[in-house]
């Protein structure tokens, strides 16, 4: 193949091997797929089911939330959120949860990072007032509970890094936790002792006060730093 030069040549550079090369790799390197609304729904998504059980009904909640993979089959496989259905035999609330699933699914398509939406709806307070659930976590509306049950589907599939407490945090929690029990009785079955009061930052019945400062049996929350 020949090119015609119309112009005066000013300036001139012999292409060494090691001047090609990377232009090749850079050709040969796949496009990745990443989260979109253009992206078109599969016949079969993965997904997981939640049940929620409050005590404002008889009827429970099931959460599901269908899951797309990207780049199936290489090094850069990944799980998305796709949509969300809400499902109960009480249609009390039909009409907002019907809209809020409408809305999640949208965000979840939309791409980017939907962690947001977690704190966004945790952060939802009933002005009837909350609830405390089983080891006495508190839950200040059904919306908020909504939002936890995508946290740990989030965490499942790896959008949400998980916070752990080292061995040391724990050994700490414990020895306090037997100090308290030694003191005032132990919590008879309990998750947390009966006088534990409500923690600020884990939203758990689980704070106790001990030399002093209160801290909290589950997070390690403490009041004096």
């Amino acid at each position: 193949m020949t090119h015609k030069i119309t112009k005066k040549i000013v300036s001139y550079k012999v292409l060494t091997k090691d001047d090609v090369e990377p232009v090749k790799q850079e050709q040969e390197q796949p496009l990745l797929q990443s989260m979109n609304e253009n992206l078109t729904r599969p016949e079969v998504l993965l997904g997981s089911t939640y049940k929620i059980k409050t005590p404002q009904s008889e009827h429970a909640l099931y959460i599901t939330i269908n899951d797309m993979i990207l780049n199936q089959g290489t090094v850069h496989e990944e799980r998305r959120p796709y949509e969300i259905f809400i499902n109960s035999k009480n249609m009390e609330h039909f009409q907002w949860v019907l809209a809020l699933t409408r809305l999640i699914s949208a965000v979840f398509r939309k791409g980017g990072d939907a962690c947001f939406l977690v704190e966004e709806m945790k952060a939802v307070f009933d002005p009837h007032g909350g609830y405390f659930k089983k080891g006495g976590v508190f839950m200040p509306s059904l919306v908020a509970e909504i939002g936890y049950a995508i946290e740990s589907h989030l965490k499942h599939i790896g959008m949400i890094k998980p916070e752990k407490m080292t061995d040391h945090q724990k050994q700490f929690l414990d020895e306090k936790r037997k100090e308290f029990e030694a003191t005032h009785g132990e919590s008879e079955g309990q998750a947390f002792p009966e006088k534990a009061v409500l923690c600020s930052k884990c939203s758990t019945k689980a704070m106790v006060l001990m030399d002093g400062c209160m801290t909290c049996l589950n997070c390690g929350e403490s009041k004096c730093g």
